[in-house]
Parts: structure tokens; sequence; C-alpha cells
């Protein structure tokens, strides 16, 4: 490489992680198509098209630059993350990969490089759920596995509609489907991420290769009693649906702790009604997220989890309704591209890659429905990610990147 850059790679995320470039004041909020979204759009435009590409925002509202590959009808390889963000998250989560993507290009458009594929990098515009109660919507579209949108589905906000959205930032919800890419010869998907974990840094590693994507549940779990005032309601005769949700929050942790395979379990949103001090809570609301390395391992898990709920909530004379909200399978990474990843990352750093499994979903577990996926994990300090304490340094970020570039010439003498 002629120059290292994950020195600009950090600047660039640290300058997206501020206004204009966020949605609330003292941190970073990036909802899918909102204010913030379009700037950071607009800026990430400038930095492709400075590194080559061709710009154009798809049917979905995904960013997407393209460097051209030595023929018109080059097949593709997609490099990129996504570009939302969680309220108050972290600069790096998402936006580090799509910027990686950006100057992995740049790198060889500075030595007038062309490949028998397209290099694209596409900035998926949700992908945490940031603003609508379905994550990964837009690699879903991309991928070509989207079911008809709701058009009225509202945002958490409950300012507007999916429609209403779209419509707002120049696109038709009746036109979203037409982002998939399954009629082009898409050939990889390649997307570098911050581990979001421990496991690099208790290693000693700038560096780790993704073999799988945990399988994921989450469920949607609302309990209903009866209110009541808090000094004449005798216990004997409560139905405190804050009780029975405290029951089935350590049963979840429980079963968690117990199992294998990765397995974890989460409840990390509660809503209490009606909210006061001196009432008897009446309605809870909270999410159950239960994770694993295999769809087995996570389904027993699950079923484990609302078998003990149903009895809590029956014991206790609590109304129980439960809705999924998110059902994703364990996703294997391909098995040739880890290894080129492998190879990737033992050159940079002369050392054996690590192999770890993604307990963090990405959208490389939508994309594996189009083609075959790779992932690339950087260290984050503490491992901690959502947080605006999220970090990476410019020495990792600099393996990082000439790994990506080493990745792409392997894949090329493999292609050719």
């Amino acid at each position: 490489m002629d120059h290292p850059c994950g020195a600009r790679a950090v600047a660039r995320c640290t300058e997206l992680g501020r206004a204009p470039y966020s949605d609330m004041e003292g941190g970073l909020f990036r909802p899918y198509l909102s204010p913030s979204y379009r700037a950071t759009c607009g800026r990430l435009a400038e930095w492709m098209r400075d590194a080559g590409m061709t710009t154009r925002i798809d049917a979905a509202g995904n960013l997407v630059g393209r460097y051209d590959g030595l023929t018109p009808d080059a097949p593709v390889v997609l490099l990129g993350s996504h570009i939302d963000s969680v309220r108050d998250g972290g600069f790096f989560d998402g936006m580090l990969g799509v910027i990686l993507g950006i100057e992995t290009v740049a790198h060889f458009a500075r030595q007038g490089k062309r490949f028998p594929f397209a290099l694209e990098v596409i900035g998926f515009g949700d992908e945490e759920g940031s603003r609508f109660p379905s994550g990964m919507l837009t690699s879903h579209a991309v991928a070509g596995v989207l079911d008809s949108p709701d058009p009225a589905m509202s945002d958490w906000a409950e300012t507007a509609t999916l429609a209403s959205a779209l419509e707002a930032f120049g696109l038709d919800v009746g036109q979203m489907q037409a982002a998939s890419r399954r009629g082009d010869p898409v050939v990889a998907y390649v997307e570098a991420h911050i581990e979001q974990g421990p496991a690099l840094e208790a290693e000693g590693c700038a560096l780790g290769v993704v073999s799988a994507i945990a399988a994921q549940y989450r469920y949607r779990v609302t309990l209903r009693g009866m209110a009541g005032h808090a000094g004449t309601v005798a216990m004997k005769l409560r139905r405190d649906a804050l009780a029975g949700a405290a029951d089935i929050i350590l049963a979840a942790e429980r079963i968690g702790r117990a199992g294998a395979d990765g397995l974890v379990a989460t409840v990390g949103s509660l809503d209490v009604m009606p909210g006061a001090a001196n009432v008897v809570p009446g309605e809870v609301v909270f999410t159950i997220d239960v994770r694993a390395g295999t769809d087995a391992t996570r389904d027993r898990a699950a079923a484990e989890i609302l078998e003990e709920a149903r009895q809590v909530a029956d014991r206790r004379g609590l109304e129980m309704d439960v809705a999924l909200q998110q059902d994703l399978d364990a996703t294997p990474c391909d098995p040739a591209l880890t290894a080129l990843m492998e190879l990737a990352v033992h050159d940079v750093t002369h050392a054996p890659a690590p192999l770890l499994v993604s307990g963090a979903g990405h959208d490389a577990m939508i994309m594996a429905h189009l083609a075959p996926v790779s992932m690339l994990f950087i260290r984050c300090a503490g491992g901690i990610s959502h947080n605006p304490a999220e970090s990476v340094t410019d020495d990792d970020t600099d393996a990082a990147l000439r790994a990506m570039i080493t990745f792409i010439g392997l894949f090329e003498r493999r292609f050719g």
C-alpha cells in the first residue's frame, strides 16, 4: 500500500458523529431517512466521488458508489455496512465499514487499477431498526428477500409512516423492492465491522475473521394485570404486571446463563403503565432477545423462556401476548471467502487470524441470500459498542484497510 489511511478513516467516522450528521445534541443518533441521514449520504457521496466512484441512492434509500470494472458488464463485489445509528451510539458501528470500503476503492483508483469485477461500496440505510420496528429493512430489499413493506408502519416516534418518510426523501414505498440486486451478477459481499465484543482485545489481536453470525429471535411481550392503588390493594389480591415481568426477566437470564453455543438472552426494553409511584402496574411491555451460534440452541432456549413466561402469567393471573419481531437464522460466512480473509489478515498481521462467531446481527446475514459473504472484525476498546465510548485506534484501522486491500487482490487471483 502506498501510504496508510487508517487515521483518515477514523477521522471521517468522527466527523460524521456530530451535527449535521446527527439528530441529537451532544451525541450521535442517525435514524434512517432523517435529516442527519440525508446529510450523511451527501458527505459520503462526496468522498465516494473523490475516490473515483459514481454514486446513486437506490429505491430503498441505500447509498451506492460504483468503481467500474474492466468491462461494462463486469460482475460486482460489494463492500460496505450500515449508515444508521442507534440513539447515543458510537461513531464506528457500521460507519467504519462504509468508510473502509471507500478507502479500499480510493487505494486502487490512485493506482489506476481496474479488475475483472466492479467494486461497489454500499451504505445500508436501516440495519439497526433505528427508526422503524424492522431491522435490516434495506438489506432485505437489496438481497431481494423483502416481503411487501407495510406503507403504514409507524416510526418509533409515531411522527411518520414508512410511506411518508420515503416520500419526504424523494422515494416511493411501492418501488422499494426495486432495490433488489437479484438480477445483477453480485459475486461477493464483504463487510468490515468493529467486533462489538471483547474477544480480540483479550487475545491481543487487531483483526479477526467472522466464521458465522448468530441466530436471533426477538419478541415483544405484553403482560396485562390490574392497576390499583398502591396503598389499598392487598398483596395477595394483586395482579401486578411488573412483578410478573420481573419473574420472566430473571428466568430469561437464568436460561441464558445455563446455555451453550454462545447462548445469550436479554431484556433490553421495558415500558410500565401507568408508571406512577403509587399505582400497582397494570400493564408492562418488554422485549426478549435470544441469540446463539446455532438455530437449535436458540430455538430450545426461546421455547424454554416462553414456557416459563406462560407459567408465570398463569400463576399470577396475568394475560400475556407474545409477538415475534425478528427471526434470523444462524448465517455461516462463505468458507472460500473466509479462507481468503484469513490469508489477508495473516499477510498484514503476520499471525493467524482469530475465527469468531458474531453475536451481533449484521447486514451480511441478509446479503447471504444474494451472494457469498465475508466479514472482517476490528478490535474496539473494551468491546464497547452502541455507546459514545466506542473507539478504535488508527493503527488497527490501518491494518483493517490493508487486509481489505489484500483480500481484493487475493480474490482477483481466484477470480481469474
